[in-house]
């Protein structure tokens, strides 16, 4: 029995490798074709992959390693030496891939076999029962339509994992943090070190090589992200040692010039599986339980890893297809160029672009409340800013980036979440520094210095009103555009229109 191994499932006590033969990994490059990726994103992919193999090697395992065009090239490879072979395969997240490859390789005279991933806790038959039983919203006609909402499954996952639970209820007395966890920092404090993880031979080669065989974007050196389980295990450390105490209260901040401040940077290495979701939990807990880390941070960060990506993963394999195929609000506008040159005054979005560009990276708030909040007022095609989040994030993949951009980041659809999450520049300028610096007035809505965030906001709800009215949680921002008179109106349209002309031009 021959054990296929991704390239994004790189850890080595994978269950799917017991009692293997033999592991096969194929480093196919057409994907890399498709689009301008982040050369450290295709960097980190294959540079992992190639540490991997050796690793693997080490540990006993025979290892074909086929370095090919295709899938289907390296499977060729792989049965002119092996023919007739079975194969097993942890079913892969993306959509209909696990169908494509067992086609793939049943073509060519082989088995494949599918068994579960365990880069997830949350298996799919137990969130189908969870959803089952709690995601039916019921509809005026007497039926229902299936919605799923994170709060509820983040508190399933905690009792089913027995994850920092007193009895049945949670410890300190309440599920969640958020309120205590929207801080700025103080003026005087100093951002936890980053990790840096140096190429060694082997990625610098890789590195050498992508930059060499591909079209890509974003900036080629500063690579510094974990490649090997070793540097995965290191980050954590180091994250739990250093970051995760400031991570809860500034979690949600912004701060010039800082594009890591005390985010764990672990989710590249999650979802290429050098770590594993328990074994991250565990860790941050378990800083807690020693006093090292206070509850708040790691409620945060449990959040994130037990509850947030196990939903998406999830929510991703129940809407697919549908959840790429439309948009709730009908937007068409290309992406603005900003988010591929980064030529803007608007300081935010220059700082979250130039992190994209920089290091493949900007932490959560950065992509739901500057590059999607944008994006999505200004009336942007959230398919094709799914496609750039795709190509220019170290962490992305299809099931990261489809459920996370297209429901919390544009709205364009409302299967798990309740209304859009847009908003004026009042939110940055409360949650970062960026405002003061900016060259736009963050207080003004219309005239020629206004932060173009207002008015495109304010254009946004009343070009939407007929949908977006009665949604969730809007009747607040609604009763502010009751009261606004026609003048104002004719103030903001023209504003907003200018901003967008000014946007598409390359010009805000």
């Amino acid at each position: 029995m021959t054990v296929w191994l991704l390239g994004d499932h790189l850890h080595p006590e994978h269950h799917v490798l017991d009692g293997a033969d033999r592991v096969l990994l194929i480093e196919a490059t057409d994907f890399a074709d498709r689009r301008p990726y982040h050369s450290q994103k295709l960097g980190l992919v294959f540079a992992a992959m190639r540490h991997a193999r050796g690793r693997l090697r080490d540990a006993g395992y025979e290892v074909a390693y086929h370095r090919a065009d295709t899938f289907g090239d390296g499977l060729d490879a792989h049965f002119d030496a092996h023919p007739n072979d079975d194969l097993q395969l942890m079913h892969p997240p993306s959509h209909g891939a696990g169908e494509r490859l067992r086609e793939l390789v049943e073509t060519r005279g082989g088995s494949l076999t599918l068994v579960d991933d365990d880069r997830f806790l949350c298996p799919p038959d137990a969130f189908d029962e969870w959803a089952s039983e709690a995601s039916s919203t019921p509809r005026g006609d007497g039926g229902a339509v299936e919605t799923f909402r994170h709060e509820a499954f983040y508190r399933f996952m905690r009792r089913r994992e027995d994850v920092l639970l007193d009895g049945d209820d949670p410890v300190g007395e309440q599920w969640n943090f958020d309120e205590e966890n929207r801080e700025t920092p103080p003026d005087d404090w100093a951002p936890p070190p980053v990790p840096r993880f140096e190429p060694d031979d082997l990625t610098r080669e890789t590195l050498d090589w992508v930059e060499a065989t591909f079209d890509t974007w974003g900036d080629p050196e500063g690579f510094a992200w974990p490649v090997t389980r070793e540097e995965a295990l290191s980050a954590l450390d180091h994250f739990v040692t250093h970051r995760l105490p400031a991570f809860g209260p500034y979690q949600d901040a912004m701060v010039g010039g800082e594009w890591a401040l005390a985010h764990s940077l672990l989710s590249s290495s999650l979802n290429l599986g050098l770590l594993g979701p328990r074994e991250v939990t565990d860790a941050a807990v378990d800083a807690w339980e020693r006093d090292e880390a206070p509850l708040r941070s790691v409620e945060g960060f449990v959040r994130q890893v037990l509850g947030w990506r196990e939903f998406v993963r999830h929510v991703y394999r129940r809407t697919m297809p549908d959840l790429t195929e439309g948009d709730l609000l009908d937007r068409s506008r290309d992406l603005p160029p900003l988010y591929y040159d980064g030529e803007t005054r608007m300081r935010c979005l220059d700082e979250a672009v130039s992190h994209v560009y920089d290091h493949g990276y900007a932490h959560h708030i950065e992509r739901l409340m500057v590059l999607a909040n944008f994006a999505t007022l200004y009336g942007a095609d959230p398919h094709e800013l799914t496609e750039w989040f795709h190509l220019g994030f170290v962490d992305a993949y299809h099931w990261v980036t489809a459920p996370n951009v297209l429901g919390m980041g544009t709205f364009a659809t409302d299967a798990f979440t309740s209304k859009p999450y847009v908003s004026s520049g009042n939110y940055v300028d409360r949650m970062s520094d960026h405002c003061a610096a900016c060259p736009y007035d963050v207080d003004a809505t219309t005239g020629e210095g206004a932060c173009p965030f207002n008015a495109l906001y304010w254009d946004f709800l009343e070009t939407h009103e007929e949908t977006l009215r009665g949604t969730g949680r809007m009747g607040l921002m609604y009763s502010h555009v009751d009261r606004k008179s026609s003048e104002e109106w004719d103030a903001i349209r023209e504003r907003a229109t200018r901003l967008r002309e000014r946007a598409a031009a390359g010009t805000l």
